[in-house]
């Protein structure tokens, strides 16, 4: 006896798009497209809560005028993703996003506790292909940020694991470069 094949169907971002007008996702449920597939977004407990705010806390701080730090909010990358990272930092201001959201970042950093694996495997590689520059992932159960750069296909060439001790800059930021110890709860 065979079993039939079964396919996923992914949805677009449009479609994505017309479901979240339509009500079919609860206002209290948080959800992202990547890859053409929606994702449940893990509940924040308050150590991934309070990484987040330090985080944008510290980019905003380094990052000069015509850069918007956007906590949580959706970018559209390709035509089947629609992520929301913790923190994107994009080029522009606020109002340059009312009628679209942002389709490139300069930044954009994850904080993750129980996403890590979803993270590193899915979002990271949606992040390269669609040629953000830099990915961090802050690893709140290591106590470590992930620093991805050079985006290549799929990957990123260059992956370092910065520790309490280290600092970082992000390459399109200005001025001192960030303990990590700030970046993390």
């Amino acid at each position: 006896m065979s079993i039939a094949a079964v396919e996923t169907h992914r949805w677009t971002r449009e479609e994505y798009e017309r479901m979240a007008e339509a009500g079919l996702f609860p206002p209290d449920r948080r959800v992202e497209l990547v890859d053409g597939i929606v994702y449940d977004m893990t509940p924040q407990n308050s150590r991934h809560a309070t990484a987040v705010r330090l985080v944008e806390e510290a980019l905003r701080l380094i990052f000069p005028r015509g850069y918007d730090v956007r906590v949580q909010m959706p970018l559209t990358l390709d035509p089947d993703s629609q992520p929301e990272p913790d923190v994107a930092v994009v080029r522009g201001a606020t109002r340059d996003f009312r009628d679209a959201h942002p389709t490139a970042a300069v930044l954009v950093v994850e904080v993750a506790d129980a996403s890590l694996g979803h993270d590193r495997r899915r979002k990271a590689p949606l992040y390269a292909r669609s040629g953000v520059p830099e990915l961090w992932i802050v690893d709140l159960r290591r106590s470590l940020v992930e620093v991805y750069r050079e985006p290549d296909g799929a990957a990123y060439r260059s992956v370092a694991a910065l520790g309490r001790g280290d600092s970082v800059l992000p390459s399109a930021a200005q001025g001192p470069p960030l303990p990590v110890a700030d970046l993390l709860p």
